[in-house]
């Protein structure tokens, strides 16, 4: 390589200068690229900016979708905690009115609470929870077999009456459903009263039926109160009540069977719509109705008129 001579100002005198280095091209080299990919990269970043592609204009539109459905999604998950609060509440009831037990204890640790914070918990972290959670679960286990040892033995008793669980209206369903047990608001009055059975909505003429087999004990023609009444006696201490009624299809002292046409819906006594006005009571004590439909409708049905029944803050009388 030729050799050139360079004039040193700070020495004053005139040294051979080597001429380029390997390493100095190299070094060029890797500026050259280190400039290359900077400029790329905040071309990309300037474009990125500007320009969108069409996946991530589909995305963006996804995620502005599954925003505005978050919170929808939260309401209905506050209000299924809440029929689940009610379901809880009513199967509770059903055990003491109908198997007079107490209703078996539910885990509260559910799958969804667990899944919720997995990304913040460790592989020990879920094992540990897994494991509380099947000991939870055995336990849970253990409570309903004992509770179905205590409903077999009771439904084994020589004494033991099923009480009446068929509903007096064919095809009985969540619309039908009005205000049940409990203090509601008086259609007349606008003042909260304490109303004693279930309103079940259905037309003038609908047949009503005995919702189970006993003694006509008690027969009321009136065009005040509730109307045209007939009241049936069952054994174990069980009485239903049926109220509003427009035809009565029964006398005093005639024998039943679950089943038998007993009336048919009506608008007798005070009341603003057609209706029948259901009642349950056991040794003189109101028993909200709806705890023994579960036999009859199916599970989704059921929580429906649940819903329905606790819901609705007017009676219909």
């Amino acid at each position: 390589m030729s050799k050139k001579y360079i004039y040193d100002d700070k020495g004053m005198n005139v040294r051979k200068s080597e001429g380029t280095t390997v390493l100095g091209v190299i070094l060029k080299v890797l500026k050259y690229i280190a400039l290359s990919l900077t400029v790329t990269i905040l071309y990309y970043a300037i474009f990125a900016l500007v320009f969108s592609t069409d996946t991530e204009r589909r995305l963006k539109r996804e995620n502005r979708m599954y925003g505005k459905l978050y919170d929808e999604m939260e309401r209905k998950d506050r209000l299924l905690a809440d029929v689940v609060t009610s379901l809880q509440l009513r199967d509770d009831e059903i055990y003491r009115d109908v198997f007079h037990t107490s209703a078996p204890d539910v885990d509260m640790l559910s799958a969804v609470d667990l899944l919720s914070v997995t990304d913040t918990l460790t592989d020990l972290d879920i094992s540990v929870l897994s494991g509380e959670k099947l000991r939870v679960l055995e336990k849970c286990s253990e409570s309903v077999e004992e509770n179905f040892e205590r409903i077999f033995a009771r439904l084994s008793e020589k004494d033991f009456v099923m009480p009446p669980m068929d509903p007096p209206l064919k095809n009985f369903s969540f619309v039908n459903t009005g205000a049940s047990v409990g203090k509601k608001i008086s259609p007349f009055y606008k003042v909260d009263v304490e109303h004693h059975g279930l309103d079940m909505i259905a037309q003038s003429g609908t047949p009503v039926y005995a919702s189970y087999e006993g003694v006509v004990s008690n027969v009321v023609r009136s065009g005040m109160g509730h109307g045209n009444v007939v009241e049936i006696t069952h054994r174990g201490g069980y009485v239903t009540r049926y109220a509003h009624l427009g035809e009565i299809k029964v006398s005093l002292g005639r024998s039943v069977k679950t089943g038998t046409q007993i009336g048919t819906v009506g608008m007798s006594g005070t009341t603003f719509a057609p209706h029948l006005h259901y009642e349950v009571l056991l040794d003189g004590r109101v028993m909200d109705p709806v705890n023994y439909f579960f036999r009859v409708v199916g599970p989704f049905e059921y929580a429906d008129i649940v819903v329905m029944s606790t819901s609705i803050g007017q009676s219909m009388d």
